[in-house]
């Protein structure tokens, strides 16, 4: 007998606790949302909010817009082919996503594989200038007379020393696999016959 009670008693304490738990499931979210919305933690939910019959946006609050800075984009070409930015320069804040785009042209009569690597004025932002998207994470194959236009889209670090108001990005565009002209051969004499004979 005292054991078919004690069981019953912890089959209800059992039910109990099931009850409780689905409740506290069922409980979870509008309470999420509250604390959610109370901390300004969720930024989605503070832009789902409707106010006035217009949906609020939420504003990045990691761009800087107490500062410019003017990035400049430069481009040289190692080659017979066209290549330049879209625009030679852009004011931007640090932490806005930016995107430019860069313009490319095979002018030769044959295919080519090419490549690009990027170089930074002043050498401190190279640390902050962070690329989302950039053409000079791969190699392309162009055929005779194909133009690509390709975006880089970056973001400069807030922390960049606030002494940096201009970036140069610079590309330097060349062929991959293509003929290198050989390196020139010094003539080289011996120093002992030079020395000996002086």
């Amino acid at each position: 007998m005292g054991l078919k009670r004690e069981n019953s008693r912890m089959l209800g304490k059992l039910a109990v606790i099931t009850v409780g738990m689905f409740a506290f499931g069922y409980a979870l979210v509008p309470i999420y949302k509250t604390i959610c919305e109370m901390t300004g933690i969720n930024i989605l939910a503070l832009g789902e909010q409707v106010l006035t019959g217009q949906r609020v946006q939420a504003s990045n609050t990691q761009v800087d817009t107490s500062r410019t800075i003017t990035v400049e984009f430069d481009a040289n070409a190692r080659g017979p082919w066209e290549f330049k930015p879209a625009q030679r320069s852009l004011q931007v804040h640090p932490g806005e996503l930016t995107t430019v785009v860069y313009e490319f042209q095979n002018v030769q009569n044959r295919r080519m594989s090419a490549q690009a690597i990027p170089s930074y004025a002043p050498m401190q932002a190279s640390a902050h200038f962070n690329k989302l998207e950039c053409f000079c994470f791969n190699q392309y194959t162009l055929e005779p007379g194909e133009k690509k236009s390709w975006p880089v889209v970056f973001v400069i670090d807030p922390k960049l020393s606030k002494d940096v108001s201009t970036i140069t990005l610079s590309y330097t565009f060349f062929e991959v696999g293509g003929k290198t002209p050989a390196a020139p051969v010094a003539s080289a004499k011996p120093v002992a016959a030079e020395s000996a004979g002086s």
